[in-house]
């Protein structure tokens, strides 16, 4: 589903990267600086993982998607894999992470499993 993400309180860096398969822009990435003063939103489509790093004190992001949350339907990118090369605005020593962060699958991984085909290009 596609999201629109902005933050409403604090600042965050927001983060898109193409996992569609077949994309001439597969693995590659947009990231910005959002908060609730510059206003800035990010789109990303179905078939774009998206991630977030909290870069004040204590941030609220919401989302605008385009179909309901299906938990079941719920995977997950490694958030430093090299291959993606996402340039996060924060020391690797200072990031913290949920567990179902922590067990995220690389792209690479990710392009192998079944739900990789309903994200064609």
């Amino acid at each position: 589903m596609g999201k629109l993400m902005r933050v409403t309180l604090g600042s965050a860096f927001l983060v898109a990267v193409d996992i569609r398969k077949g994309s001439p822009t597969l693995g590659k990435w947009v990231g910005i600086e959002a908060s609730a003063e510059n206003r800035r939103q990010v789109w990303a489509p179905a078939g774009f993982a998206r991630g977030f790093c909290v870069l004040s004190e204590f941030a609220e992001i919401q989302y605008k998607c385009t179909g309901l949350y299906n938990n079941k339907g719920e995977s997950g990118i490694l958030w430093n894999d090299p291959a993606i090369g996402i340039e996060w605005p924060l020391p690797v020593g200072e990031v913290q992470l949920s567990e179902k962060d922590k067990k995220a699958q690389t792209l690479a991984q990710w392009l192998t499993s079944p739900d990789a085909a309903n994200f064609s290009y």
